[in-house]
C-alpha cells in the first residue's frame, strides 16, 4: 500500500513498497516539459535535462557521477517529456543512501559549466537527427504537429537546432530556478524499502527551494473536417498514423479508450495486426495506442506500409474503425483484452522503476494517484455498449488526422480516403 506526505517545502513524496525484490527505485518528477516552453526556449527542458549529469559542485565532472553509480550496479536515467521531466535510479536496497545523496547533489548543486553546454549541444543535435532519421519514432511528433500546429502541444520535445546553438548558461539559470521547484515536484520510491525510508526521503529532500513556476498554455481542440500533415522525406515505405482526437486523462472514458487501442492494434492478434500483417502483407509493425494528456488525448494507429499501398492501408483502419461505430464488441473478445491488460499490467509491475512510473504519472496528469487495482478495476466495469458509444463519438469526420511520412511533394490525394 502508498503512503503520501507533503515536506514543509511543498515537496510531495510517495512511497511505494513492494514485495519479491531486493532493489530500490527513487524517482523525482518535476510537473514541467515542452508544453511549459515559449518558441524561444523550445527544447530547454530536454536540453537542461542533459545538464544535470555533467557535474556539480561535489561531482565536479560526468564521469565522477557515472563512476560512482556503475561502481554500485546503479541503473540509472533520464526523460523529457510534453508535461513532465523525470530523473530515475535503481540500486541494491543497501545503497539507497549512494542514490539518494547522488540524486539530491545532481538537482540541488549542478553547476551547468558554460564549456560543458557547448560540448552538450552536438550530443542534443545528434539526438535529433537520430530521431528524424528513425521514421517510425518520429511518425508521432509528425501526427502531433498536424493535432496541434505552431503551439508548444505541437512543437518537438528536443526543439530546433537553432534553439539549441543559441542556448546559453543564463538561460539554463532561469528555467531551472523558475520550474524546478519543491512545490513543483514528487519523489517516488518503490521496492524493498527501509523502514527510516521516509526520514531518508525528508533528509535529502528538504532543502529543496519553492519556486512561482509558470504554466503551460491549455490546449485547444479546433477541427472541423479531416486533417492530413505530410513530411516529406526519401524512404522505402510510408510511415503513416491514422488517427482522431479523444479526452484528457482522468476522463470517465479513459478506461474505455484503453480497451478500444487494446483491440484494435494491442497486441498480435488484435484486429489490425491481424488484417494488415497476417491477412494483407501490408505492414511490419501494426500498433494503436490511446494518449492521454492532462488537458487533450488522441488515439492513433501506427504503420509502416509500402509505398502506392497507403491508400489500401489506410482503408482498411479506417474499416476497423467503422465496424466499432456499427458493431458492439462481443463478450468474448472483450473479456480477452481485458484479461490481457490485467496481465500486461501485472508483468509490468513486477519492476520497481515502473511502479515507481506508474504512480508518479497519476500526479502530473491527475494531481490525484490512480492505482493499478483502480485502473484494472475501471478496466473490468468498461461494458460493450461504452465501447459502441465512444466509438460513436470519437471515429468522426471532425476528429480524423492522418499523418505520414515518405517521398511525397505534397498531399497527393490523401485527404479523398479520409472517410468516416
Amino acid at each position: 500500500m502508498y503512503k503520501q506526505k507533503k515536506l514543509n517545502n511543498g515537496l510531495k513524496i510517495l512511497t511505494v513498497p513492494t514485495q519479491g525484490t531486493e532493489t530500490i527505485t527513487i524517482f523525482v518528477l518535476f510537473k514541467t516539459g515542452s508544453k511549459y516552453e515559449d518558441k524561444y526556449n523550445n527544447g530547454i527542458s530536454h536540453f537542461l535535462e542533459h545538464m544535470f549529469f555533467k557535474g556539480t559542485t561535489n561531482r565536479p565532472v560526468a564521469l565522477d557521477i557515472a563512476s560512482e553509480l556503475d561502481s554500485i550496479g546503479g541503473e540509472y536515467n533520464a526523460f523529457t517529456g510534453k508535461e513532465c521531466t523525470g530523473y530515475l535510479m535503481k540500486v541494491a536496497t543497501g545503497k539507497i543512501k549512494t542514490a539518494l545523496d547522488v540524486m539530491n547533489d545532481i538537482l540541488m548543486n549542478s553547476k551547468f559549466e558554460a564549456e560543458e553546454i557547448e560540448r552538450e549541444k552536438g550530443v542534443i543535435i545528434e539526438e535529433i537527427n537520430m530521431d528524424h532519421d528513425n521514421p517510425m519514432m518520429y511518425i508521432e511528433d509528425v501526427f502531433e504537429q498536424g493535432l496541434y500546429g505552431d503551439t508548444p502541444a505541437g512543437w518537438e520535445i528536443s526543439g530546433p537546432k537553432e534553439n539549441v546553438q543559441n542556448f546559453d548558461r543564463l538561460n539554463f539559470l532561469k528555467y531551472f530556478n523558475s520550474q524546478y521547484g519543491a512545490n513543483n515536484a514528487l519523489v517516488c520510491a518503490t521496492g524493498a524499502l527501509p523502514e527510516n525510508v521516509d526520514n531518508l526521503l525528508e533528509e535529502y529532500f528538504c532543502n529543496f527551494h519553492k519556486t512561482d513556476c509558470h504554466d503551460k498554455l491549455k490546449v485547444i481542440e479546433n477541427q472541423n473536417s479531416p486533417q492530413v500533415k505530410l513530411h516529406k522525406k526519401t524512404t522505402d515505405q510510408v510511415n503513416l498514423s491514422l488517427g482522431v482526437r479523444t479526452y484528457p486523462a482522468g476522463d470517465k472514458y479513459e478506461a474505455t479508450l484503453k480497451l478500444i487501442s487494446i483491440i484494435l492494434g494491442g497486441s498480435m492478434s488484435s484486429r489490425l495486426f491481424t488484417k494488415l500483417r497476417e491477412r494483407h502483407g501490408l505492414a511490419y509493425y501494426v500498433r494503436t495506442q490511446s494518449e492521454a494528456n492532462s488537458d487533450s488525448g488522441y488515439l492513433t494507429t501506427n504503420a509502416g506500409i509500402p509505398v502506392d499501398l497507403e491508400g489500401r492501408a489506410i482503408g482498411i483502419i479506417l474499416d476497423e474503425y467503422k465496424r466499432l461505430k456499427k458493431e458492439k464488441v462481443d463478450e468474448k473478445e472483450l473479456q480477452r483484452n481485458k484479461d490481457m491488460i490485467r496481465g500486461r499490467t501485472t508483468i509490468k509491475l513486477e519492476a520497481s522503476e515502473n511502479v515507481a512510473k506508474w504512480f508518479a504519472d497519476s500526479w502530473v496528469l491527475r494531481d490525484e494517484v490512480l492505482t493499478p487495482k483502480d485502473f484494472l478495476n475501471k478496466i473490468e466495469e468498461v461494458t460493450a455498449e461504452d465501447i459502441h458509444k465512444v466509438a460513436q463519438d470519437i471515429f468522426r469526420p471532425d476528429k480524423l488526422n492522418l499523418a505520414i511520412i515518405g517521398p511525397f511533394e505534397q498531399d497527393w490525394g490523401f485527404s479523398k480516403y479520409l472517410n468516416l
